[in-house]
């Protein structure tokens, strides 16, 4: 049988003890984000990305393997938030060819080399078989444009995120990021529809926090 501690040893340890929870669940702080677009209405599909002033030993999220497909001359879903090193299965359903452009999005694809990002070319579904597809593995972290050079308007986006902290809004406007570190943390937005990239926003993230941001960002337009 081990020795009882003496009351004092024993008032110690319990402090010690809440005092490792107290931390514990201060670090599994919570964000609400609401954007909003130019019109005041929410903005879906904007990319939120919470960069804490003392991220500690943030984990890196695991790669994922996911899909992305052409439908009725669209990519779908049109933007997608995935961890840096996962890999992403094209596939075409409809019954035209399809081409699969990835460039990185905005400045940095206009100064893009010929030979940066992918090219895949996938042939009409024929009835009775599988679609085609084929696969890209996501090396470089940060946004990435998707288009098809036979139909032009086919616009798609991939976010490639290297942080457990960044999600995209669902149709509220709305993105929840969860177990961050409290205190100072500044938020970044990207979308497919900004011109140039918006201001951080400060904030400081206690427990459970919400944030409104709005943007000059348009409205995009919804396809039937």
């Amino acid at each position: 049988m081990s020795p009882r501690l003496p009351k004092p040893a024993r008032a110690v340890l319990a402090a010690a003890a809440l005092w490792l929870c107290a931390g514990a669940t201060a670090q599994a702080a919570t964000l609400s984000v609401t954007v909003l677009a130019k019109d005041g209405q929410p903005l879906s599909d904007a990319v939120v990305i919470v960069e804490p002033a003392n991220p500690g030993n943030k984990a890196r999220l695991a790669p994922v393997q996911a899909e992305i497909q052409q439908e009725k001359l669209q990519f779908s879903p049109k933007v997608s938030v995935l961890p840096l090193g996962s890999r992403v299965v094209f596939s075409n359903l409809d019954r035209y060819d399809h081409h699969v452009r990835g460039l990185p999005a905005g400045l940095a694809g206009l100064n893009a080399s010929p030979d940066s990002g992918f090219a895949l070319m996938l042939p009409a579904r024929v009835e009775g078989k599988p679609p085609a597809s084929a696969t890209e593995t996501l090396n470089q972290a940060g946004p990435m444009q998707l288009g098809c050079h036979l139909h032009g308007s086919m616009r798609g986006s991939i976010y490639v995120a290297d942080s457990p902290w960044v999600v995209k809004t669902n149709e509220q406007g709305v993105a929840t990021v969860v177990d961050l570190p409290e205190g100072a943390a500044q938020v970044r937005l990207w979308s497919p529809q900004q011109m140039v990239e918006q201001p951080a926003t400060p904030v400081t993230i206690g427990p459970s926090t919400t944030l409104q941001v709005p943007t000059t960002i348009r409205q995009p337009r919804r396809r039937s």
